[in-house]
């Protein structure tokens, strides 16, 4: 391999070898979890400075100047998209470790099987992030979701574990079946696995003004009913709230953002940059299933009196959000306009990845005592047992609802802004989301009521957080806040967006 080869596929193979080397450290020293933690941590932050420090970044930063690929014609290229993700990929990675070890020691948990399954997770969604080929992108996809089953049922005694993740096994069996099959057809008809040359042949049959073959009408029909369960897309959400409840709450925090940004990688690689070419017929069905996604994941928030339910609907409804800066791209006529949609997509990718799991992440800390329910009413008096817990679930829960100046806010504005850039029908689908958007702070302030305007039950034990759970949560709350409220910090991942958006969108 050439050294521009070995720096593509660098911190990849980094988190592959630290997972490998959390196996060999747990045979050869068992239940050693502070070893353990101190090669998964210390691993995946040698992967996150590798990633940094390789490129490429915006302003031409990076040892690796340009896009590195692998293979010719390209299998998997490193651009900044690719740099992007594998940052958020492997901070989403670092956070979840950080929360484990104070819900699963108590529970006598393995730490380090969990550690290596979350690992192999993580390297998926780095496949994918940079895969540029269908076999890569599908490969990546189930290397992604298939450690995400086994950590879903990772509490193998508990009933509701096990439960959520039958049911998010057997539909995603079946979703990435129906990924493949449509996988098979656009190669059928295209005759290429590269993403370049499906949509050089795409182009080419929108060019000559021809109805779509029915061949390559089911082809996209079951692409994207693949892709649409790994979103939790409405009609294809079921799994999501049995799964986010029965799963141990820091693996519920990982599923809420992991899989979730890398099906959208999935989503970008293979509809923005593969697919391109018919756009136009894709459109139409993401805005309508974005208006459900968003609509059907506020209405069924707004009734749950379980946390983790909660934030399984509302991570339906942040989905649709989300979507519509799919649909800016696919409408929109300026070049400009359509680089801002990819971008929104990204920005809220990844500013819904800390405060999500930051959120968990203080649930998780209220259940660091076994016995302790994900019932909201578990909040109550929050603000006065755990200040400094309290302030950041308000923190995390403010930004998921979109109040500035923090970070929700601006993903949700740079979405707004696309879809009224767009103008027409979009302008409707902009409102609609602002009705969304309005309704869902009626489920999250009422968890901040709970915490300072409800008195504790007398029984309610004492929150204890530990270490690691601290650094995570300040980590992530101070994301949260320096992204929205510091100008020079949200100028700098805007312009990292927008850099990915443009190379992407080769525009």
């Amino acid at each position: 391999m050439t050294q521009q080869e070995i720096l593509t596929v660098l911190p990849l193979v980094l988190v592959v070898l630290t997972a490998l080397a959390v196996i060999l450290v747990d045979l050869f020293w068992p239940r050693r979890d502070g070893l353990v933690m101190g090669v998964g941590l210390g691993g995946l932050g040698l992967a996150l400075a590798s990633t940094l420090l390789i490129g490429p970044l915006p302003g031409d930063w990076g040892a690796l100047r340009g896009i590195g690929t692998i293979g010719d014609p390209a299998v998997y290229s490193r651009d900044m998209l690719t740099v992007l993700l594998e940052v958020t990929l492997v901070s989403i990675g670092l956070l979840t470790l950080l929360f484990a070890p104070d819900y699963l020691s108590p529970r006598r948990l393995p730490l380090a099987e969990f550690t290596a399954t979350l690992l192999f997770a993580v390297s998926g969604g780095m496949l994918i992030a940079g895969g540029q080929d269908l076999l890569i992108l599908f490969v990546g996809l189930e290397l992604l979701v298939l450690p995400g089953y086994l950590l879903a049922g990772f509490a193998k005694r508990d009933g509701l574990s096990t439960e959520g993740a039958i049911k998010y096994f057997l539909l995603g069996s079946f979703s990435s079946a129906i990924l493949l099959f449509g996988l098979a057809f656009v190669l059928g008809f295209t005759g290429s696995t590269q993403l370049q040359g499906i949509a050089d042949a795409l182009a080419e049959v929108v060019s000559g003004g021809q109805p779509l073959p029915p061949a390559l009408a089911m082809g996209l029909a079951l692409l994207a009913v693949g892709v649409l369960f790994k979103i939790a897309a409405v009609p294809f959400h079921y799994w999501t709230p049995d799964a986010y409840q029965g799963s141990p709450t820091p693996v519920t925090g990982y599923l809420s953002v992991g899989p979730k940004v890398g099906a959208f990688a999935l989503i970008l690689r293979l509809f923005v940059e593969g697919l391109v070419p018919l756009r136009g017929e894709w459109a139409v069905v993401v805005a309508v299933l974005a208006v459900v996604t968003m609509t059907a994941g506020n209405l069924a928030a707004l009734g749950q009196d379980n946390i983790k339910r909660m934030l399984a609907y509302s991570a339906i409804a942040h989905t649709g959000y989300i979507m519509v800066g799919l649909v800016v791209f696919a409408t929109a006529e300026s070049p400009e306009v359509a680089a801002t949609g990819v971008q929104s997509v990204l920005f809220y990718s990844v500013v819904y990845a800390f405060m999500s799991l930051g959120a968990f992440a203080v649930v998780a800390a209220l259940q660091r005592r076994p016995g302790v329910t994900s019932q909201i009413a578990t909040f109550s008096g929050l603000g006065f047992r755990a200040p400094v817990l309290a302030l950041t679930m308000t923190v995390f829960l403010l930004s998921l609802t979109g109040i500035p100046p923090l970070a929700g806010f601006f993903a949700k504005a740079i979405v707004l802004l696309g879809a009224l850039e767009v103008g027409g029908s979009m302008t409707w689908l902009a409102v609609i989301m602002m009705l969304n958007a309005a309704a869902a702070a009626f489920y999250y302030l009422r968890v901040v009521v709970y915490m300072y305007m409800r008195r504790p039950a007398q029984d309610a034990p004492h929150v204890s957080i530990g270490g690691l759970t601290r650094v995570g949560l300040v980590a992530a709350a101070t994301l949260t806040i320096l992204i929205g409220l510091f100008p020079p910090v949200t100028e700098a991942v805007l312009r990292w967006t927008e850099a990915a958006a443009v190379a992407l969108a080769q525009l």
